[in-house]
């Protein structure tokens, strides 16, 4: 089974299986998170091009069940809820898709996880700043700059929690607007990496393999958040944002 997942050993295995479960409790508990854990861990064991295929299907389908958990009408009105936010957003994707040759990553993850961490940070200490209203110029240049860095890095969670978080949205609604979010645009990143041949039939074995671990993680990470206040579920998304930022200055410094 190792060598057919391009993996040396039984402990490699079950090292990436146990990340992808891990990895799904954190995404059913505060909606995001499991790209960032996925690679993070992934690339300890494998290449980064292998552990960016591995985590394409899982995260395809993982943001489709959370998007549906209400149904379908309730997606949909998320998705015209958010209209302007998605727009913005996927244009500006795939307008940065093309740069990941010419700007230097590194410097993008730094720039992204300072104020990302500092955000969540500040919110935990107490300080709690709040839109009054849903501004249509914020929401667009939140929506492409989560875009942008997301064409960049396959990571746009961050930003977009961090907005969420700000307008107040209701721990039910959150969760159901990242998962239609992430889910377009993990299906816009998908087409990019069949294009780039990241993603291909080779790399199928591991990414199907990791789907049912990462699924169970989702399920069990669902229940804990179906029982939680919506003040503890803010706070556990504020510190799954501080380690997500901290994470985002690690890669920047260190590759």
């Amino acid at each position: 089974m190792d060598h057919f997942l391009g993996l040396d050993s039984f402990y490699s295995v079950a090292f990436v299986l146990a990340v992808a479960l891990f990895a799904g409790l954190v995404k059913g508990v505060v909606g995001f998170a499991m790209p960032t854990i996925l690679i993070s861990g992934l690339t300890l064991v494998l290449a980064p091009e292998q552990a960016l295929a591995a985590l394409i299907i899982p995260t395809l389908v993982t943001n489709g069940w959370q998007a549906l958990r209400q149904g379908m009408g309730s997606a949909i009105g998320t998705v015209v809820q958010f209209r302007l936010f998605l727009a913005c957003g996927l244009v500006m994707l795939v307008m940065s898709a093309q740069l990941v040759r010419v700007l230097d990553a590194r410097v993008l993850y730094g720039l992204i996880g300072a104020p990302i961490a500092l955000f969540a940070a500040l919110q935990l200490a107490g300080w709690h700043p709040k839109l009054a209203q849903r501004s249509a110029r914020i929401e667009a240049a939140v929506g492409s700059f989560a875009g942008f860095i997301g064409g960049m890095s396959g990571i746009w969670g961050p930003p977009t929690v961090a907005y969420l978080t700000a307008i107040d949205t209701p721990k039910q609604d959150q969760m159901r607007a990242q998962g239609v979010i992430y889910g377009l645009a993990a299906v816009a990143l998908a087409g990019s990496h069949i294009q780039t041949g990241v993603f291909r039939v080779e790399s199928l074995p591991l990414t199907l393999v990791i789907l049912p671990f990462a699924l169970v993680g989702v399920w069990l990470g669902f229940r804990v958040q179906d029982r939680i206040p919506q003040v503890a579920f803010r706070s556990v998304t504020l510190v799954v944002l501080v380690f997500a930022g901290l994470n985002l200055l690690r890669r920047a410094a260190f590759g």
